[in-house]
């Protein structure tokens, strides 16, 4: 990395100044966590092998994605089993938004299972078309994630919707339907922000956080390369997706405000990469100060 680009990183500007005495003081290094969607391939082709690598590269917790598969109950027994915490997972979103449909779980079972695996917060991952088309949709969407935030909330556990860029992108009036969710929302419906999607949307992440305040209860932690167009709302280049400390997004100012927010957890992620574990170990060093 160049040496102006790390000063942005870790300043939020380049016009900052003593930026290399920072390693010791930046949060949620202690506990750390990556979400496994980064390394769905290598999962597929060895979990254990994989999982031990995220161990002994120093992450200390792991976020799962399709719970409550077989696969995903696996991750959580065998991080568990590695020293590594499992507080979050996103999960199959359709219990709470199509339940009609052909072999989804209900969302009770899915609560229960995350009840029975100690998992403080539930994660919504993504939207059919169908379910954002227009910002009717959303407040449909918003509505449903409401009715689940309370089910999951009597059981103890946070319900959050993880966001991309479409949600930002202008419909009725210049109206989004982020601004839909922000709006309908209830108290008990979080946020799981990810910051590379925001930025991708137009929006400044810094900004977002500091607008959302408490609603937010994790972060995703993923840079977006150096030149790359944005707003974009549509197809996103495989290329886009850099690992932390080498993009555009000030990733150490946005930690910093996370934790004056008491936002709970910040997880690492990039959607794609041609070697994934070398891009882990990558942004996990840049964390780290190494």
């Amino acid at each position: 990395m160049k040496r102006r680009s790390f000063i942005k990183q870790v300043c939020g500007t380049s016009l900052c100044l003593p930026a290399f005495a920072r390693s010791s003081t930046i949060p949620y290094i202690g506990e750390i966590g990556l979400q496994l969607y980064t390394l769905r391939k290598a999962i597929a082709e060895d979990l254990p092998k994989t999982l031990e690598e995220v161990a002994k590269l120093g992450y200390k917790q792991i976020e799962p994605y399709g719970f409550p598969s077989p696969q995903s109950i696996e991750m959580i027994k065998m991080a568990k089993d590695l020293g590594m915490r499992v507080n979050s997972s996103h999960f199959t979103w359709d219990s709470i938004l199509n339940p009609q449909k052909k072999g989804i779980r209900p969302f009770a079972e899915v609560i229960e299972k995350a009840s029975n695996h100690d998992l403080t917060d539930l994660v919504v991952p993504y939207l059919h078309n169908q379910d954002r088309k227009d910002l009717p949709a959303y407040q449909k969407t918003a509505e449903k994630l409401n009715l689940g935030a309370e089910e999951t909330t009597e059981a103890g556990i946070r319900l959050a919707y993880h966001n991309h860029a479409f949600e930002f992108k202008p419909m009725d009036g210049d109206k989004t339907g982020f601004d839909v969710f922000v709006e309908s929302f209830s108290p008990k419906m979080h946020f799981e922000v990810d910051v590379f999607w925001v930025k991708l949307g137009g929006i400044e992440p810094v900004d977002l956080l500091q607008k959302l305040n408490k609603r937010i209860t994790q972060l995703h932690l993923k840079d977006l390369k150096e030149g790359s167009v944005w707003p974009n709302f549509g197809k996103v280049e495989p290329e886009a997706f850099d690992e932390i400390g080498d993009g555009m997004i000030p990733i150490i100012p946005i930690m910093r405000l996370a934790q004056k927010l008491g936002i709970k957890h910040c997880h690492v992620e990039q959607d794609h990469s041609p070697s994934p574990i070398k891009s882990v170990r990558k942004s996990i060093n840049f964390l780290k100060g190494l």
